[in-house]
């Protein structure tokens, strides 16, 4: 799966860091904070974003391995995180970053997850975390995801993983019916089969409960307004885009929704951590 571009993941990361569910994040923290180093693997890394989000609840030494099939978004996560530290240390396989108290090395893995989900995985982790990635997966994937990640035992944590709420600002008459129809395009296939789109949570925690696996969920939307202009503008054309796609909304609708300025956006999203008992 690839089609994410690097400004549009720089776009959206302060609004998805910002949103992340402190109830979960805190207890992921509890969970882990005895260990002396902890071991992630991050699927679907993007340009690193979800590390930057979740290393200050982590113990101190930290080793991550960052997966994705793009690479030129594994490129652009290397950049971005030798960036984003107060030192960096490249040595070709693997960057080596001091962020305040934090000594995180990264290793970058291109790959295929629906084609060899356990080599993306690795052999071994602590930790398997993802952000915005399992409402494009099919319900297959997140049944074999969910086994491979209890065969490890390891502690599995993801954010952001749409919901199926949207609401609009001012609203627009179509709105039911672009919601209608954009749920039928998240639908479609994003690589691994028909998605789980605003189902995919209830997926998630059905698998990890099915794994023998204890599951918490929270909340954590977009609620974006002003300062929050340039993403909901790409929102709103994303979604105008998408429908144009798959049909539903006739075009001189679907123009008069797309060209209304928007003054805010809730778009819903849960967080799931889920720990072996």
């Amino acid at each position: 799966m690839t089609g994410f571009s690097s400004d549009w993941l720089k776009l959206r990361e302060g609004a998805d860091h910002r949103s992340r569910n402190n109830g979960l994040a805190e207890a992921l923290s509890a969970r882990l904070a005895l260990r002396e180093m902890v071991r992630v693997t991050d699927i679907g890394c993007g340009t690193g974003s979800n590390l930057r989000g979740t290393a200050d609840l982590l113990p101190d030494k930290q080793s991550w391995t960052l997966v994705d099939y793009d690479a030129g978004l594994l490129g652009s996560a290397r950049v971005e995180l030798a960036a984003w530290a107060d030192a960096a240390h490249d040595a070709g396989d693997q960057l080596s970053l001091e962020r305040g108290r934090k000594r995180i090395s990264v290793s970058f893995r291109q790959a295929d997850l629906s084609a060899d989900l356990d080599a993306a995985l690795g052999e071994t982790c602590d930790l398997v975390t993802a952000a915005a990635f399992f409402d494009l997966a099919s319900e297959a994937f997140i049944q074999r995801f969910a086994k491979a990640v209890a065969a490890r035992r390891a502690v599995f944590y993801t954010v952001l993983t749409y919901n199926g709420i949207s609401r609009w600002q001012p609203h627009h008459p179509a709105d039911n019916a672009v919601a209608s129809a954009f749920h039928r395009h998240q639908l479609s296939d994003k690589g691994f089969g028909a998605a789980a789109g605003p189902m995919a949570p209830i997926h998630l925690a059905d698998q990890f409960q099915f794994a023998e696996y204890s599951v918490q969920e929270g909340e954590s939307p977009w609620e974006l307004g002003r300062g929050d202009q340039a993403l909901m503008d790409e929102v709103q054309a994303g979604h105008a885009m998408a429908i144009a796609e798959i049909g539903g909304v006739d075009a001189a609708t679907l123009k008069s929704w797309v060209s209304r300025r928007l003054s805010g956006v809730y778009i819903g999203h849960t967080d799931t951590l889920a720990m072996p008992l």
